[in-house]
């Protein structure tokens, strides 16, 4: 049977992909080396809760047919991303940063005596520069120092950037942290988006039913076999390692992957929030999830007397590892490049996703992407 689509990858591109390719009468393969579908959304029931087995992902968008369009597939619920962060002082804080967190570090209670001691904090950072003979941040301390100050940068970002990257922030480029998102209002609410939340039921649900009658094969590694894959349809949807597709021509391409340290504990509620960022360095790991709490709310987490918890560790990657956030630095993003001319040249293959593109997305700009390609 030969197919109008094969599918390399069964995540959120893909299935989208094919959602709506099967809905215009096309016929559609879906593989995927892992055993099972979602890629990165891929939720792991484990006493009754659904668990991110890669990682928390939350749905948000301001854009409403991208909304509309999940929610048709699966009614979402209200979970709104608050996050806190535990600092070296022991103390927890509250993020994004805003008057809460400028309360908890300073005690200032009004906007204007937040602003006050933040453009101290400023010019403290600026004064410094200008004695080096410095007019422009050279590194990720100097930005952040010059955008929010010693106190927050110290407590809230220092150790949790070396964590994330792997690197002294005084080694990592001033872009990574161009824009800090300062918010002068008692609002602990992550996003600004018009909406946000996560599918009733887990993320399974979304990618079971954007797959509903579309043939899919996992533990199928397109790579085993790439020259007979390419024969089985008209097109190639391509969703995995652009450099891998091209057999690493020009080297590979750099990525930070993330180790799950995941844990069932006979406790309904363990810390109270979804998200909890450590940022000492002292700390090993980067932050914990308590999966429970994105789907049940209030005093209904009591209802399950369990709860599971998982420990992020971020390191290099190494061949083998799952491949999270791209390094886009400029040698990395020069060897992109080269691949990206390549991809162009290839009339039958459509590149699309974080690997395909190398390129950190969050979920609705990928539903919207591929919205935008069938229109």
């Amino acid at each position: 049977m030969k197919y109008d689509y094969l599918i390399v990858g069964a995540g959120l591109f893909g299935a989208t992909f094919a959602h709506l390719a099967n809905k215009r009468g096309k016929r559609c393969l879906v593989i995927d080396k892992r055993p099972h579908t979602g890629g990165n959304i891929y939720c792991e029931k484990i006493d009754g809760i659904n668990v991110h087995k890669y990682g928390a992902h939350i749905f948000h968008t301001s854009d409403r047919e991208v909304w509309e369009f999940v929610n048709s597939i699966v009614p979402f619920n209200r979970y709104t991303n608050c996050p806190v962060a535990q600092a070296p002082d022991g103390k927890l804080y509250s993020l994004p940063f805003n008057m809460n967190t400028f309360y908890q570090m300073w005690g200032v209670k009004t906007p204007c005596e937040a602003q006050d001691k933040l453009e101290e904090q400023r010019a403290d950072a600026v004064a410094r520069m200008q004695a080096e003979g410095v007019s422009a941040p050279r590194n990720l301390e100097e930005q952040a120092l010059t955008l929010i100050g010693k106190d927050i940068y110290e407590q809230l970002i220092k150790g949790y950037t070396e964590k994330q990257w792997g690197r002294k922030c005084t080694d990592l480029p001033a872009f990574i942290i161009r824009r800090l998102p300062v918010r002068m209002t008692y609002d602990n609410n992550y996003f600004n988006d018009s909406y946000q939340g996560i599918p009733i039921g887990g993320y399974n649900r979304l990618i079971d039913g954007l797959l509903e009658g579309v043939e899919v094969k996992t533990e199928t590694d397109f790579f085993a076999d790439c020259e007979y894959w390419k024969t089985v349809a008209d097109k190639v949807v391509f969703t995995g390692k652009i450099d891998e597709f091209f057999g690493y021509r020009f080297g590979k391409l750099e990525y930070r992957t993330v180790r799950f340290e995941t844990e069932s504990l006979h406790n309904p509620n363990w810390q109270g929030n979804a998200v909890v960022n450590y940022t000492s360095v002292d700390v090993p790991y980067t932050r914990i999830i308590e999966h429970k709490h994105f789907e049940t709310f209030g005093n209904a987490v009591y209802d399950n007397p369990k709860t599971v918890i998982s420990r992020e560790y971020s390191s290099e990657w190494q061949d083998g590892m799952e491949p999270f956030y791209p390094v886009n630095d400029s040698k990395n993003q020069e060897t992109y490049e080269k691949y990206r001319q390549l991809a162009e040249r290839e009339s039958n293959i459509i590149f699309g996703g974080r690997l395909a593109e190398y390129k950190y997305y969050d979920m609705a700009p990928i539903v919207a992407q591929v919205l935008n390609l069938f229109k």
